[in-house]
């Protein structure tokens, strides 16, 4: 019991962090709160599907199509739809909220509400210090490891990274240095959505594909990105461990009342707050942001 809470933690925080950092990310960068992201998740989803069980392509060419279009998407829905009204908060949120529907409709349009099944990207599993772990869980673990370290050192160790992270901290001084500004958040929305991309390639053998799954992980990733900070993706990767070990607990201690893993989500970012009201590594100033 104890082996499978800590496998299905470590998946589940993983696709959550992913989110939460793309979340995270154009947040700290557009103060845009895109409540579409995790529609661009859901879109990855069917793509995997319908590459692989629709028109019989490989893992490899599924992953690599469904997460470039994807990224496409989300590039085109930026730049076409967010950035013309990004300085007006509310009409961002009804704009992303639309553009989530009509995501929805036109998925279960085409694809009916049925739920859709992806095999696994690696069948069978594997035996680790005696434990039976599926080959899928470890690849996802393994995708998820790499896609954070690799972000991090975007972040951190390129020009890429220096320009997001001074748009974050102040847009007009780092205009004034020379960075676009507009590219730069061209740039973070094209890296937001394409961990969405990604977040789906690793979870959609694990889950089921249907017109509304991107409902519950935005509840989630909401509840992450405050608990953890606004803006902060070191806050979005802890809380999203934290959000996942909730779930998992309360779908593995109570089966019959797992619909309450969104309560006790909340609950928990609730506590937090209460003590640090920033979240846990969020900012009370806008000094610093990523």
């Amino acid at each position: 019991m104890l082996e499978l809470i800590i496998v299905l933690t470590l998946v589940t925080g993983g696709v959550y962090a992913l989110l939460a950092i793309g979340f995270s990310l154009i947040f700290g960068n557009a103060r845009v709160i895109n409540l579409a992201h995790t529609a661009f998740f859901m879109a990855a989803a069917y793509g995997m599907w319908y590459f692989m069980r629709q028109l019989g392509l490989g893992v490899i060419e599924s992953i690599v199509i469904t997460v470039l279009a994807v990224t496409i998407l989300g590039l085109l829905a930026y730049w076409f739809l967010i950035n013309r009204i990004r300085e007006h908060h509310a009409a961002v949120l009804l704009m992303t909220v639309a553009l989530a529907l009509v995501f929805q409709e036109i998925f279960l349009g085409i694809f009916s509400s049925r739920y859709r099944t992806i095999p696994s990207l690696i069948p069978g599993y594997s035996e680790i210090f005696g434990i039976r772990v599926l080959n899928q869980h470890l690849l996802s673990l393994g995708i998820v490891a790499v896609v954070i370290v690799v972000v991090w050192l975007i972040l951190t160790k390129t020009k890429l990274g220096i320009a997001i992270r001074a748009t974050a901290q102040d847009a007009e001084v780092a205009n004034l240095m020379g960075i676009s500004v507009p590219r730069t958040l061209l740039m973070t929305m094209g890296i937001a959505t394409a961990l969405a991309a990604i977040a789906a390639v690793v979870v959609a053998p694990l889950w089921v594909v249907y017109p509304y799954m991107w409902n519950a992980p935005l509840v989630m990733i909401l509840v992450i990105v405050v608990l953890g900070g606004l803006g902060s993706t070191k806050g979005s990767i802890i809380g999203a461990f934290i959000v996942a070990l909730v779930e998992v607990l309360v779908g593995t201690l109570m089966p019959s009342g797992a619909y309450l893993k969104f309560m006790f989500a909340m609950l928990v970012m609730i506590i937090v707050l209460v003590v640090r009201p920033g979240g846990l590594f969020g900012i009370v100033f806008e000094e610093e942001r990523l």
